[in-house]
């Protein structure tokens, strides 16, 4: 109970998180906004420190050599990664990919089978974080993984103002 006598709910901080994050994400998808919906990047599901999203390749995302292009992977992975990040900052702290490193494995054909990337975070500390992705393919086999680092923003205190 509140002071006042109002009931006063404790979300956890990974909680209220992942739910802005569901909300950024729908909104996205149902106004066509963000790179992620214009290349097909969805989101599979959002727990703390860990997120996995999906890809179903498309002509939208092939090369000149009709593979799936390493600039849509790295996305696939920064947006995996960054959102894995985005569920251990606390309310109102914001993040920035600084650094993003990625090992192309396998080529990917436009065939049709769904990339699956799981991201984990490592570390989340005040100023930076850093996390790990792997993308696979229906069969499990691996087609690229990487990590990142993350510059983290604290919230500016007002000064009392």
């Amino acid at each position: 109970m509140n002071t006042n006598g109002t009931e006063v709910t404790t979300e956890p901080t990974s909680a209220a998180r992942i739910r802005e994050l569901h909300t950024v994400l729908e909104h996205g998808v149902n106004t066509g906004q963000g790179v992620g919906v214009s290349l097909g990047v969805t989101v599979e599901s959002l727990e703390e420190g860990r997120t996995v999203y999906y890809l179903d390749p498309s002509p939208a995302t092939i090369n000149a050599m009709y593979a799936v292009h390493g600039g849509v992977l790295a996305t696939l992975m920064d947006t995996a990664m960054g959102s894995a990040v985005f569920t251990k900052l606390g309310d109102g702290v914001l993040y920035t990919t600084l650094e993003l490193k990625v090992n192309f494995i396998r080529t990917v054909r436009v065939d049709g089978e769904r990339l699956r990337c799981e991201a984990n975070t490592i570390h989340v500390g005040r100023s930076t974080a850093t996390a790990e992705a792997r993308i696979t393919d229906p069969s499990g086999k691996l087609i690229a993984h990487g990590s990142c680092t993350c510059m983290i923003f604290q919230p500016q205190s007002n000064g009392g103002a």
